[in-house]
């Protein structure tokens, strides 16, 4: 997945502006403890970020977006 996708696929979920608040300030047990920002800067695959985005918020992705 690209980084462009998968932007595209946080904004879609949580919206343009709540979407770079996840990113910046939700720590996802998922990703070792770190923020999507700080998985991502530490060259995190972004299919691997975006798989724990959708086990921290099951009920929030649409099934098309998983």
């Amino acid at each position: 997945m690209r980084l462009t996708d998968f932007w595209e696929r946080l904004e879609q979920v949580f919206g343009p502006g709540y979407s770079r608040s996840v990113a910046h300030d939700q720590v996802l047990s998922q990703l070792g403890g770190r923020t999507i920002e700080e998985a991502l800067a530490a060259g995190e695959e972004t299919h691997k970020v975006w798989r724990a985005v959708v086990a921290a918020y099951p009920d929030r992705v649409p099934a098309k977006l998983r």
